[in-house]
């Protein structure tokens, strides 16, 4: 790896991430998992995906690799901590491309759609959460997702990436697909702005109500054309799997660590929010949503 400069651990799998010394290209390192999403990736890029380019890949000294080329300097989640970081808030530049580079992804899935398919057992680690929490485990529970899944029944189902955010959205595309699987078209980008609010409005910068408006009315006006649909009045049935999705693996294992038990039961709270939220108007408002820093201070 002499010719290559690290950037980063891989996070929540094995290897790392790596950067050509002219920045044009990034090397990642893994196992098996980063074979499947590399076949995955390939599979999408014929499909007209905004995903990079592979120019390499294959086992060696025991790990897979695949190099790409770079299609940005910067994930926009990293240009809106910049933005947050100059006059504290995020700029309408990195919310417009949010939006641009989610149609383009979008129009991709559109022309390739796929048969129906069961898909919210994995989009929402809906085993793990159950297991964890046997007490949301409720015929309730149940009814409400059922609810959603019913209404999210009439879109398409399309190839999605399952972790979308604004740290794998850059400038000319989307990154790190380890994740994909079937969606409801619009699953993967209409959520993208809310998923500041389940992380608990920690990570330096925080989206209002106007941006998130200015966002799903660019999607809304691609989705139009695509589908002949709105598809913002599902975002209600897709942040109600995101309630699932972020409430996944939380449930600590070690009775002394104070800081991963506030932040189980913080994202318990939001599940339960959300879920009073949709039953009683298909909708969810992560504008409601408490901090981490205040649910902390209050739970102490």
């Amino acid at each position: 790896m002499s010719d290559w400069e690290f950037v980063k651990d891989r996070t929540a799998t094995q290897g790392a991430v790596w950067r050509s010394a002219d920045g044009l290209l990034y090397k990642r390192t893994g196992g098996e998992d980063l074979r499947v999403e590399t076949e995955f990736q390939q599979l999408a890029a014929g499909l007209d995906y905004p995903v990079p380019e592979i120019v390499d890949s294959g086992w060696e000294d025991g790990r897979y690799f695949v190099v790409e080329r770079a299609i940005g300097e910067a994930s926009l989640h990293e240009e809106a901590l910049a933005d947050a970081g100059r006059d504290g808030q995020v700029s309408y530049q990195v919310i417009s491309t949010a939006a641009a580079v989610a149609s383009k992804l979008m129009q991709a899935q559109a022309r390739h759609p796929l048969p129906v398919t069961p898909w919210f057992e994995k989009a929402a680690f809906a085993a793990e959460v159950f297991e964890e929490n046997p007490d949301l485990d409720t015929p309730r529970v149940h009814e409400a997702v059922k609810h959603a899944l019913d209404r999210l029944a009439q879109l398409p189902m399309v190839h999605g990436h399952l972790d979308y955010g604004l740290p794998n959205v850059l400038q000319a595309g989307v990154i790190d697909w380890q994740h994909h699987g079937p969606v409801p078209l619009g699953y993967d980008v209409y959520p993208a702005l809310d998923i500041v609010a389940f992380k608990g409005g920690g990570k330096g910068y925080s989206i209002t109500s106007e941006q998130r408006a200015a966002y799903t009315g660019a999607l809304d006006e691609t989705t139009a054309s695509l589908i002949g649909q709105r598809v913002s009045e599902h975002l209600g049935d897709f942040l109600l799997v995101k309630c699932f999705f972020f409430l996944a693996l939380m449930r600590p294992t070690d009775p002394t660590r104070y800081d991963k038990h506030i932040k189980w039961q913080y994202r318990r709270t939001l599940f339960t929010m959300g879920l009073d939220q949709y039953e009683s108007s298909n909708t969810i408002d992560t504008g409601t949503f408490p901090t981490l820093e205040r649910f902390t201070a209050e739970h102490r």
